[in-house]
């Protein structure tokens, strides 16, 4: 069901939970090596069973698959019948907004495999499916787009790389102010701040979540290297990020990327700022380097306070361009 309805807005990612939604990843037009994929399974069962340890976890995967994925979840893992193709349910899955009186809902924003640069067949309907299974009304956003591309922190702050959103292969048509209000109206915020991000050289065009993040208003966490190659499209952008942001006035702390990665491949993606803060927790990567892993954990355990931070090697998900945030949507509890 369809709703205009106004009042709504996302609530911060750290306050309570309902419930953590994950995506089994299944499609063999995405992964193409059976051993890859079953290695990115049991990450993402990984996670699962980790999260799991502080609150409700569901995993989204058509009945088929049901058997392959109890192999590697925890018992208190709950399987829903709602098919996927890949891991991204920050991205594909549904983003709840609340009404400050017991309301429920999803704002939608439509998921098109970035652009369409990936199979979505199934994972475009996620959201809406989830929504019938809840009973929950759909608030549409007009904007076709991902979770991982916006940041909030529920106090009625986005910020977002415009390269993830004013792009043709999203938003055709739509100018930055138009998609902006879009957004706005969708987290229930009434402030943006953009940066340029990168166009074209990632499937995300940059998804601002693997760089920076609000910690709680106005407070931003940002991963960067320590020493920035201004020929690389990525630092250049990343650098800009924080200038942008440090102009804003928001309390910034930097933590650096890790020195010495298990993984070494140019494309990997090595982000601490990819946490996902569940009930009581967060759980964070580390990435085999004993002094940057520290940093990261130490930092995390200043922003959020009073939770244990329980960190995951999540390599595989780094060698396909994402994080542990990525692959995790809350159910904010009412």
């Amino acid at each position: 069901m369809a709703t205009e309805r106004t009042g709504w807005r996302v609530p911060p990612e750290e306050d309570a939970h309902q419930r953590t939604f994950m995506q089994w990843p299944v499609s063999r037009r995405v992964y193409r090596d059976p051993l890859f994929l079953e290695m990115t399974q049991q990450t993402i069962a990984d996670i699962a069973n980790a999260i799991s340890n502080f609150e409700p976890v569901t995993m989204l995967a058509a009945a088929d698959d049901h058997a392959g994925a109890r192999k590697m979840l925890s018992g208190k893992v709950e399987l829903w019948d709602i098919p996927t193709e890949d891991l991204w349910c920050r991205d594909a899955g549904p983003i709840f907004v609340t009404d400050g009186a017991g309301g429920l809902a999803i704002a939608h924003i439509h998921f098109n495999g970035w652009g369409e640069k990936q199979v979505n067949r199934r994972d475009n309907e996620i959201a809406t499916r989830v929504a019938e299974r809840l009973g929950l009304d759909v608030i549409p956003s007009g904007l076709r787009g991902e979770g991982g591309g916006v940041e909030h922190d529920g106090h009625g702050l986005l910020m977002a790389h415009e390269s993830s959103w004013v792009n043709d292969n999203r938003n055709p048509g739509l100018s930055r102010d138009e998609i902006e209000h879009r957004l706005l109206a969708a987290y229930g915020a009434d402030r943006m701040i953009w940066a340029d991000g990168v166009w074209g050289e990632d499937i995300t065009d940059y998804h601002i979540d693997s760089l920076a993040r609000f910690t709680g208003p106005g407070r931003v966490l940002i991963n960067l290297p320590d020493e920035l190659d201004m020929e690389d499209s990525f630092h250049a952008a990343a650098l800009k990020t924080h200038d942008r942001l440090a102009t804003e006035g928001l309390e910034i702390e930097v933590i650096p990327e890790p020195h010495n990665p298990r993984v070494k491949s140019y494309d990997f993606v090595s982000s601490y700022a990819n946490y996902y803060a569940c009930n009581g927790a967060v759980i964070a990567a580390q990435f085999g380097d004993n002094e940057t892993d520290q940093i990261a954990k130490d930092a995390l355990s200043r922003h959020y306070p009073g939770r244990e931070i329980v960190m995951l090697n999540v390599d595989a998900l780094g060698e396909i361009g994402g994080g542990i945030h990525c692959a995790t949507q809350q159910m904010p509890a009412v």
